[in-house]
């Protein structure tokens, strides 16, 4: 009888080893967990900012299988169930709802606290307003491959309804994922048209990703090219995939050229852009939910050394830069810059801002960067002139001239949704409101 026990104890000793490591591993995640639940709810930014996943509590089984497929890492384990830890890195990939093996996520626009305004499309991506189409990211669907399905399958309904011969059969607002695909289906179909894009670069919001982001997670069919099976692709990648797309097509963006307005001009419409002004039977917008920067309305912003988001921080190596905005954009940008070599940074915030709605962790670092001296923060501050080396700031009543060689301007952006109101589009917000399959 000793003998039975003692073998049967050797056999399960390994067993109990096992579930002792895998019990503590797994406490010591759901601890990492929940810290960054309660860290996200402290710094005020609970609310996810996008199309985003909203899990069934009854039905998760903790399998772990979306945490591990989310790709931002915004989802964890707490207490046994999956919880969005992280909302504000959410950007609507879905991959976590297809990896679920219970189908206890639901992807969802908006919440009961924060809705989210989606234009009227219906299933040609035209809106209520005939002739104005809407595909991607503006439409509320951020993802890569759905917008560069509906730019395609946009342009194909609006082969049916072509231009005049004194007119455009369609101008194209934007060239991200949906623009590219509609400006090459447009292409491939012989459409006379013009895609015209505000930024100096293609990509839409994936241009303004952080270096190295995970950009895309599934293939993608592109007019005139084809399938492109990468599953996995960084910014930088993708980028350079789309730029030698442009080059092999021949494809022309009109690049630094930004939509003013939409008017009514008979059956069709006329587009004025900051350069000139084209008559359309159709317009795509293909733009995204940022919107058009907001800037400072000061002398000399019309710089080149004026950007509205930081795309790579090495740039600014040995340079004196001016930082303004005070939300978590601007206090990133300024941390990045300032971990640069011989550089000189400043941070110019309205109020007391910066150091009020960041992150606790950003927060943090900016207070321990400006004790270091490795930033210079102006409270209470605007910018009142840009010059060609210098920037004149006021803060409570006095000037200061700040030597500079750029400028970065992180204070939001304008959203089209009064642009669209104006011209007709109806618009509903969603709280809440699960995505169509």
């Amino acid at each position: 009888m000793s003998h039975s026990y003692l073998t049967t104890l050797f056999y399960l000793l390994p067993l109990i080893l096992v579930l002792l490591l895998y019990y503590r591993r797994h406490r010591k995640k759901e601890t990492q967990f929940g810290a960054r639940l309660a860290e996200t709810i402290k710094s005020g930014v609970a609310e996810p900012l996008t199309l985003h996943p909203v899990i069934d509590v009854n039905k998760c089984i903790g399998s772990s299988a979306c945490v591990k497929a989310c790709p931002e890492h915004a989802l964890g384990i707490v207490r046994g169930k999956a919880v969005l830890v992280q909302p504000d890195h959410c950007i609507g990939h879905g991959a976590c709802e297809a990896a679920c093996p219970v189908e206890a996520i639901q992807l969802v626009f908006g919440t009961e606290k924060r809705g989210i305004d989606i234009p009227q499309v219906k299933p040609t991506f035209e809106t209520n307003v005939s002739g104005i189409y809407i595909a991607g990211e503006l439409g509320g669907m951020g993802l890569i491959r759905k917008g560069v399905d509906q730019g395609a399958r946009a342009i194909a309904s609006i082969l049916k309804h072509k231009g005049s011969a004194n007119e455009l059969d369609v101008v194209i607002v934007g060239a991200g994922p949906a623009g590219i695909s509609g400006s090459l289906a447009a292409k491939e179909a012989g459409l006379r048209f013009v895609t015209i894009e505000q930024e100096d670069g293609l990509g839409g919001s994936v241009y303004h990703f952080p270096r190295r982001k995970l950009a895309m997670t599934a293939p993608m069919k592109l007019p005139i090219i084809g399938m492109f099976n990468r599953r996995e692709i960084s910014k930088e990648e993708l980028l350079e995939f789309w730029n030698g797309i442009i080059r092999k097509t021949g494809l022309t963006i009109n690049f630094k050229e930004r939509m003013e307005a939409i008017t009514k001009a008979g059956d069709g419409f006329m587009v004025k852009t900051s350069k000139q002004s084209y008559r359309t039977k159709n317009v795509l917008l293909a733009i995204g939910r940022r919107g058009t920067p907001r800037k400072l309305g000061v002398p000399g912003e019309e710089q080149s050394k004026v950007v509205y988001s930081l795309i790579d921080a090495e740039q600014y190596r040995g340079q004196h830069v001016l930082v303004v905005g005070g939300g978590d954009s601007a206090a990133e940008a300024a941390l990045a810059i300032a971990e640069e070599r011989g550089t000189t940074v400043s941070v110019s915030s309205r109020g007391d801002d910066i150091l009020t709605r960041p992150k606790e962790k950003n927060r943090m670092r900016l207070k321990e960067f400006a004790t270091q001296g490795k930033l210079k923060i102006f409270l209470n501050a605007s910018v009142k002139q840009i010059e060609e080396d210098t920037v004149t700031l006021e803060q409570e009543g006095k000037s200061y001239s700040v030597k500079n060689d750029a400028v970065i301007v992180c204070a939001g952006g304008t959203l089209p949704t009064p642009m669209l109101k104006e011209i007709g589009v109806m618009v509903d917000t969603y709280y809440g409101t699960a995505v169509a399959k």
